[in-house]
């Protein structure tokens, strides 16, 4: 039972990814055909959220590896190159993305590294989806395919059709965002998109049976009314869309297209489960030992949380649309100095080092120990001693803290008041 956890563990991961990282995905290609004001605009939209949504493919990454090994040592060779060049992909984004929102104005080599590695990344998923739905070559969950295996036309469509399905999402989610487009050309492209991707999804849905050698077992009445009530509601989904675009609220479009990605990631989903990898590698045959499955499902689903809180902060920081920020430099910080005799340089310094080793070898106690007393082998350890050293690491970080508070290491108002 906890494999299937795991397996949905990683398809909650990834559609958070694609509907997320998605639109933000499609901003980045939607500048490439924007003029330089836009760039920048889009550019400092995309900032406030862009790591919390790639964190997502993270968390899909560590559980695919963690809890279904087997899947991860088939999927893994047969995608290396793609994979390799996405991963490139991201990092010249975010490298681009940061530099150019530092730059302090409209730098056209930024702004199109961000847009064009943007688009990199969108065809590599792609040709990656693509690949894996084909079914990699593979004997007894070894891969014996070659190096060029994902390029094939259906993998060619599947990148085709994700790119289109990100602009749809960013054309979504800029107008909800930006005063920039009309409503007549928020209508019009956002209404293109849409029929862009109705149009693949079909294309690619009647090329499915011929590319992946997995039956779907469409005969099967609870699979068959899953399937198609995820398809009804992808397609409700798509009305309001084509009807939201262009009109009030700005918010109704991407809500919609978020609802038309997940629709249709569901009834992918239902397609093929319990396949993970096809035609015939199942949860239960590539799935890690029950330990492992247990401190995985323990760790990432406590973890899930706080990436969710992450991302909903973000969105309530940053709701409402987007107006070029105001710049103001903020005073120096300055140290309202000890009542007490302050204690020497060495000695601090002395004392800073040593907290931070120890606060690093309490984490890498806490990290190192908790496989094994969730693995049922420690002997000298178990779940009580392993809370204790998360503890005593959280309590000596809170109180490096305070003590730096209190010594006014924070004190920003205070240099404010000297300089005024």
């Amino acid at each position: 039972m906890l494999e299937y956890a795991a397996y949905a563990l990683v398809l909650f991961s990834i559609g958070m990814y694609v509907v997320l990282d998605g639109y933000d995905l499609g901003v980045g290609m939607l500048s490439l055909a924007a003029g330089p004001e836009r760039r920048r605009e889009y550019g400092e939209i995309v900032a406030t959220a862009w790591d919390a949504n790639e964190s997502w493919i993270i968390l899909a990454g560590v559980v695919l590896w963690a809890g279904l090994p087997g899947a991860y040592s088939v999927v893994l060779p047969a995608v290396y190159l793609p994979l390799i060049g996405m991963l490139i992909a991201v990092i010249l984004r975010g490298l681009g993305l940061e530099m150019h929102s530092a730059a302090g104005g409209y730098r056209r080599g930024w702004a199109l590294l961000f847009g064009g590695a943007s688009l990199a990344a969108a065809v590599c998923q792609g040709l990656v989806l693509g690949a894996v739905l084909s079914g990699p070559r593979q004997r007894g969950g070894i891969f014996t395919g070659g190096a060029f295996d994902w390029l094939t036309p259906y993998s060619a469509l599947c990148a085709l059709g994700l790119v289109v399905v990100y602009l749809l999402a960013g054309a979504a989610w800029l107008q909800d965002k930006t005063e920039g487009w009309s409503r007549p050309r928020a209508r019009r492209a956002g209404r293109s998109l849409l029929a862009a991707t109705a149009v693949v999804a079909v294309v690619l849905g009647l090329l499915l049976p011929g590319a992946d050698p997995q039956e779907t077992h469409l005969d099967e009445p609870v699979r068959a009314v899953l399937f198609w009530l995820a398809v009804a509601v992808a397609v409700a989904a798509g009305a309001v869309a084509w009807s939201g675009f262009g009109r009030a609220p700005d918010w109704r479009p991407f809500a919609a297209v978020a609802t038309l990605i997940t629709s249709g990631l569901l009834g992918l989903a239902v397609l093929t489960v319990p396949v993970v990898v096809p035609p015939g590698l199942t949860v239960h045959q590539v799935a890690s030992p029950h330990s492992s499955q247990l401190f995985l499902v323990l760790g990432v689903g406590l973890s899930m949380p706080f990436v969710l809180a992450y991302n909903v902060y973000a969105w309530r920081s940053f709701r409402g649309k987007y107006t070029d920020p105001v710049e103001q430099a903020l005073p120096p910080l300055r140290a309202v100095p000890r009542a007490v005799p302050a204690a020497p340089a060495d000695s601090g310094t002395a004392r800073t080092v040593l907290r931070r080793v120890l606060l690093v070898v309490l984490g890498i106690l806490a990290t190192a120990l908790s496989q094994d007393v969730f693995g049922g082998v420690s002997e000298w350890i178990g779940p009580l001693g392993v809370a204790v050293l998360a503890a005593a690491a959280l309590a000596a970080w809170i109180a490096g803290d305070r003590r730096d508070l209190r010594d006014g290491c924070f004190d920003v108002d205070a240099g404010a008041e000297s300089t005024s």
